[in-house]
């Protein structure tokens, strides 16, 4: 089942605009299409969105 923009919300708190929140979903996505691993999916979308909230955007 594909993520969307609000299931961001649930797996961080890092993703506090709309743009993380729709990067989140696509990295997710993207990722479990590659692999079929669920956590992987959260967990490296996760890890991207948290790298930009900390950069700044």
């Amino acid at each position: 089942m594909p993520w969307s923009a609000n299931d961001a919300e649930r797996h961080t708190h890092k993703a506090t605009t709309w743009e993380l929140k729709e990067l989140w979903a696509k990295i997710a996505n993207s990722c479990l299409e590659r692999t079929g691993d669920e956590g992987r999916a959260i967990r490296e979308a996760n890890a991207v969105v948290a790298r930009r909230a900390e950069a700044g955007q």
